[in-house]
């Protein structure tokens, strides 16, 4: 294939993703499964050429940054958190399944249990990328998500040295001892391996305040963590999770705030590409796979018959696992049982991906019917994400599992964010001096506005009226669009430097991505159940969860001064009804300060928290 070629099918599968992901997010379509239908189809036309999916590109290539992005972006503590479930599905259920499909196809197939092991091996770990993509669209608990993305970082780790042992066994005879040392020693050195490449990334990243230069690296990291533990036949994969998860643990004190930005974006558009691309692949595989196994001595009824009951058996063996280890894991997490409905969700997310068929692919060419073994990881790969891709959104509204409720993250964000506020603003009282009250003024009424348009999110499904946020938000957008008008009115007459004018664009473009993201608006799904303690103070602990109020939801001192209100609250003390500080009287705070009374919680539709003013704490309005 020559350069041309080669330039025209990247650019020709870089387009298809481009048009296929856009329109599936346009029509509300799951992008993943549709590329896979996609590329299927597309592997059957003649007019389109159809690319060598290589094992190595993908397990060397592709597989290491997927997997060094996904474990960047995956909270450490989460991980942690939820470690005894990740540890029974990534490794207990990876091995389970393998020797499930293993004795399955040794029984549907004239093959050596090695080449049936092999298989089980292939089959078993679902995708890194697949099952969270249709779990974050469909809208899961971040419990769920939790567990498969750490599920899916770590199988295959343990797929692959599974593999690398059952391809060793058809050339050579093994025992149990030198299979357990091999695989000890593959995580050992791959954890060795990943924590020294994050202890030194970190110390490059704390000296390194170049935005391009740390953007550079972060390219490498994942192929500096894979390639040593390879080099030491050790899991590489395991490697780049280790290296991963550790530095995305550090990023925010290793890393200056514009590289964190300008990483994020750039590997947000590197990851899309590659994810998206290689459901695309798989798809695009199809014609030439079937057209292999057809050449099988074995006829195509019993090739038929064994790709669907290993299809069949690779998603039972998941369900059985996971429901019967539930009762055991449940004693182990520090966050109390799993749900039967969460769990019975985890049990059908287990979609394959190109992992599965890249495995597939390395097996050696003396495999014994081995054209058809890469035919059943074919079936299984694409059988697994369009039956359990399709079906688990609706299993998960069957179940009624859904994700969190927006109003609960604004509660617990704008809590977390008037602390670190408050943090600030005693910083700042400590480094200014005499003449500094102005600007200690200027900056309080800043950060105060910031914490209330937060606030702001909750209230009234149905209000109408526009909050203070809003209109700074509705305002500022205006004027920064006239600002960029006369910028580049500026810039046609030639008379500043380019560099001056594209720093006045970046600033204002900066500026107006921020506040297009605060303009999200929440989901407002149900009544707010938020997941929050029942008394974390004294105050809260002897204040009720509700109190007969002194007016059927009007503000009492809006209604003497004449001003509007945004969102209502209410005294657990006396019943004053009166509005929150992103309106104009700030009335709820202004009773606190005239009485004392320390305790409060919203008189908005479908809301039950309550707040200490003494503490600055959040608690259940139940």
């Amino acid at each position: 294939m020559c350069a041309v070629e080669i330039l025209t099918l990247v650019v020709g599968l870089a387009l298809t993703v481009l048009a296929v992901t856009t329109l599936s997010n346009r029509w509300g379509l799951s992008a993943p499964l549709v590329l896979i239908v996609v590329g299927l189809v597309g592997s059957y036309l003649p007019f389109i050429q159809k690319p060598t999916l290589s094992p190595e590109l993908v397990l060397v290539g592709i597989l290491p940054p997927l997997l060094y992005t996904a474990a960047h972006n995956t909270s450490l503590m989460d991980f942690r958190d939820n470690l005894s479930a990740i540890g029974w599905l990534s490794i207990g259920l990876v091995l389970f399944t393998t020797a499930g499909i293993g004795l399955l196809a040794w029984a549907l197939l004239p093959l050596p249990f090695a080449a049936a092991f092999a298989l089980g091996a292939i089959v078993a770990p679902p995708d890194a990328v697949a099952a969270t993509a249709v779990a974050k669209q469909i809208g899961l608990p971040r419990r769920v998500v939790t567990i498969l993305e750490g599920e899916s970082l770590v199988n295959d780790a343990t797929a692959l040295v599974s593999l690398r042992t059952a391809t060793g066994a058809l050339t050579a005879a093994v025992t149990v001892g030198a299979v357990l040392l091999d695989f000890a020693k593959a995580v050992v050195i791959a954890v060795v391996v990943g924590v020294v490449v994050a202890k030194a990334a970190s110390y490059v990243l704390r000296r390194t305040s170049d935005p391009v230069a740390t953007t550079a690296l972060s390219f490498l990291l994942p192929f500096i963590a894979f390639a040593p533990a390879e080099h030491f036949h050790a899991s590489g994969v395991l490697s780049v999770v280790v290296a991963g998860l550790l530095i995305g643990h550090m990023a925010p004190v290793v890393e200056t705030a514009q590289s964190r930005v300008t990483t994020r974006i750039n590997w947000k558009t590197i990851t899309y590409l590659l994810e998206n691309s290689v459901f695309l692949l798989v798809g695009l595989q199809t014609r030439s796979i079937v057209s292999a196994a057809s050449s099988s001595p074995l006829g195509w009824g019993r090739i038929i018959a064994a790709c669907l009951l290993v299809l069949l058996g690779v998603m039972l063996l998941r369900v059985v696992w996971i429901m019967a280890t539930r009762f055991v894991v449940r004693v182990r997490q520090r966050q109390g049982v799993t749900p039967w409905q969460e769990s019975a969700l985890i049990s059908w997310a287990g979609m394959r991906g190109v992992v599965t068929l890249a495995a597939a692919l390395t097996l050696p060419l003396a495999t014994p019917h081995r054209a058809v073994l890469v035919l059943i990881a074919l079936v299984v790969t694409a059988g697994t994400l369009l039956i359990q891709g399709l079906t688990l959104p609706v299993l998960a509204r069957r179940l009624d599992v859904h994700g969190p409720d927006p109003r609960e993250d604004a509660l617990q964000e704008a809590t977390v964010y008037a602390r670190a506020v408050e943090a600030g603003r005693r910083a700042m009282e400590r480094e200014a001096g005499p003449d500094d009250a102005a600007t200690i003024a200027t900056l309080r009424d800043q950060t105060e506005r910031r914490v209330n348009a937060i606030w702001e999110r909750l209230g009234r499904p149905d209000d109408q009226k526009e909050t203070p946020s809003q209109t700074y938000r509705r305002l500022r957008t205006a004027a920064i669009k006239a600002e960029r008008e006369e910028v580049l009115r500026v810039r046609s007459e030639g008379e500043v430097e380019s560099e001056v004018i594209s720093a006045v664009l970046a600033s204002l473009d900066f500026e107006e991505t921020s506040l297009m993201r605060v303009e999200q608006r929440v989901r407002r799904l149900r009544a707010l159940s938020p997941a929050l303690p029942d008394a974390p103070c004294e105050h809260l602990e002897q204040s009720p969860t509700f109190v007969e109020p002194r007016t059927h939801g009007e503000c009492i001192g809006c209604q003497a001064e004449g001003t509007t209100p945004v969102h209502m609250r209410l005294c657990l003390t006396c019943g004053y009804v009166g509005c929150c500080d992103s309106s104009e009287g700030r009335h709820a705070t202004r009773h606190y300060e005239a009485t004392g009374h320390p305790t409060m919680r919203s008189f908005e539709p479908g809301e039950s928290w309550r707040w200490c003013f003494v503490d600055g704490l959040l608690a259940s309005g139940y």
